[in-house]
């Protein structure tokens, strides 16, 4: 089960994650207004220290659907992988597809709200375009998306998943305690893992080795 956790800003929280045995950091850069947003620079410097470690993958997680800038940024910081998670287009992947470097992978979040899919009908297209594999993750009732603590519904998960034909990961409030409220989700065939922001922190702390480790631990072996 791959581990990712999002939102490093720092060099002691790329640390951190790698000791916590996490998988994926995800590092954000386009992401207007967002607390943990990077610049080009900072995202570079981070995600090279990721990759010197050899065991966790930096990932860029975006709202932009500037392909230029994207593949700039991808390019400078020899990032593995992008994470749309805003509502771009299926033109995008597209595009990320075809002028990326080979083998990038191209992640795409899918926004439930109330158990409904807000890019459902962009689903076969997202598909087709070239993404690897989607991220479900919460819409809140007043428009949030991203970082929300606020989890999804185990069967609204698995419907969603059941009618679409990639690999996915779960985000949305995910603790080391509720890992058994998901237990038709893991049981899935492509269920790939999950991705964790609030839980590994204190608050609006720092991501903490800890907190990422227990909540590895709970979604390995519940």
């Amino acid at each position: 089960m791959i581990a990712k956790f999002c939102g490093a800003t720092t060099e002691a929280e790329i640390a951190e994650m790698a000791a916590a045995g996490a998988d994926l950091v995800g590092l954000w850069h386009g992401v207007p207004g967002g607390r943990a947003e990077l610049t080009a620079a900072r995202l570079t410097d981070l995600a090279s220290l990721a990759l010197a470690g050899g065991g966790l993958r930096p990932m860029l997680v975006t709202f932009s659907s500037d392909t230029r800038a994207l593949l700039a940024a991808v390019t400078a910081a020899r990032l593995p992988g992008v994470q749309l998670h805003g509502f771009q287009p299926p033109g995008t992947v597209g595009a990320l597809r075809r002028d990326g470097p080979p083998g990038l992978e191209i992640v795409k979040v899918l926004h439930l709200r109330d158990g409904v899919c807000l890019e459902e009908r962009l689903t076969g297209a997202y598909e087709r375009a070239g993404a690897d594999c989607f991220l479900l993750d919460t819409a809140t009732a007043d428009g949030r998306v991203g970082s929300t603590a606020e989890p999804l519904a185990d069967a609204a998960v698995v419907a969603l998943a059941d009618r679409t034909g990639l690999p996915f990961l779960l985000a949305g409030g995910l603790r080391a305690d509720n890992a058994g409220d998901f237990a038709q989700t893991r049981a899935h065939p492509r269920f790939l893992g999950i991705d964790v922001d609030s839980a590994a922190r204190d608050g609006n702390g720092p991501l903490r080795a800890d907190r990422a480790r227990a909540v590895v631990h709970a979604w390995r072996t519940v």
